[in-house]
């Protein structure tokens, strides 16, 4: 495999070989990139569009949709809020949550509470319901090649994540003609979840870093997705699947005058999903990394709301 150009894959090839080559490129660079996912690029347009009508609306119209206590889970955070874990600048951005609705009385409803909407711009909910659903669907995907390549049934992961705390992450980048602080529009850090969808990289400025050390540019070809490992996969196989480093560096020259839009799908697992690394994943040279000795497993939403207020989303 070419070390300096990440693939692009077709999720209509046979489903052994694009479980080879999902594998190999995330056990290369713990990211990929595919087409023929089936999105509806009418979708993906309208909510491009929508995406930046709300985000051009009055600064006290988009806070009045500030939820306090939620760590972010859902409506909008404000600019300058998330910080990437280490880091000494707040990231360049704002962004809009969009989760997973569950039905009234359901076991998971404490860690996983209903979406809001803003009243405008029109179409909003009935976008993003779907494009959520779309989403969810491809991921399922992905995750059967996943499973396949580490050798467990295709069907593995469909329990782990059945209402998952996924997330779509709606997310404007403003203009940067100068910035003082070193801060650029999202610091050095690796997701959370188990694996990132990722709409809206054809404009410049996603980097992810090699195993050499060498911050690589993600170019995907118009209407591709750009996915990558999280710290919840990379924890379940004992990092034998790495989440890689990668950041949103500022654009250069005339670029900097204008908005960055991206809407990446968190894929998560169930919030009561208990971590136990899989055995397959564990050997003599790789032993495991996160061993229970006989107490409980820590779950996902524990993870995740340790992570949460590592990066400033949470208190």
């Amino acid at each position: 495999m070419d070390l300096d150009t990440l693939p692009v894959l077709s999720l209509a090839d046979a489903p052994d070989l694009l479980a080879r080559d999902l594998g190999d490129s995330f056990r290369t660079f713990g990211f990929a990139m595919v087409r023929d996912h089936g999105l509806d690029p009418a979708l993906v347009r309208r909510a491009r569009d929508l995406t930046a009508q709300f985000f051009a609306l009055p600064e006290a119209e988009k806070r009045s949709y500030l939820i306090p206590g939620q760590g972010g889970a859902r409506g909008y955070t404000a600019f300058g809020t998330e910080i990437a874990k280490g880091a000494k600048a707040h990231d360049l951005k704002e962004f809009w949550h969009v989760g997973r609705d569950l039905p009234p009385g359901h076991a998971l409803a404490d860690s996983m509470p209903p979406n809001v909407w803003p009243a405008r711009p029109a179409g909003f909910r009935e976008t993003f319901e779907r494009l959520y659903a779309e989403l969810d669907r491809v991921g399922a995907t992905i995750l059967s090649r996943i499973a396949v390549w580490l050798g467990l049934d295709e069907q593995w992961f469909d329990p782990a994540i059945k209402d998952g705390n996924s997330v779509l992450r709606l997310l404007h980048y403003p203009p940067v003609p100068s910035v003082e602080g070193g801060a650029i529009r999202a610091g050095a850090h690796e997701d959370i979840n188990l694996i990132t969808l990722l709409l809206g990289a054809e404009e410049a400025g996603l980097e992810l870093l090699t195993k050499d050390g060498k911050w690589l540019a993600v170019d995907p070809p118009e209407g591709a997705l750009v996915v990558n490992i999280g710290d919840m996969l990379q924890r379940l196989t004992n990092h034998v699947l790495p989440s890689t480093t990668h950041r949103v560096r500022n654009p250069d020259g005339p670029r900097a005058a204008h908005s960055r839009y991206s809407m990446p799908f968190f894929l998560h697992l169930r919030s009561d999903f208990p971590f136990v690394t899989l055995p397959q994943c564990v050997t003599e040279r790789n032993p495991d990394r996160y061993p229970i000795n006989g107490q409980a497993p820590i779950t996902a939403d524990d993870y995740l709301q340790e992570r949460l207020r590592e990066i400033g989303l949470k208190n």
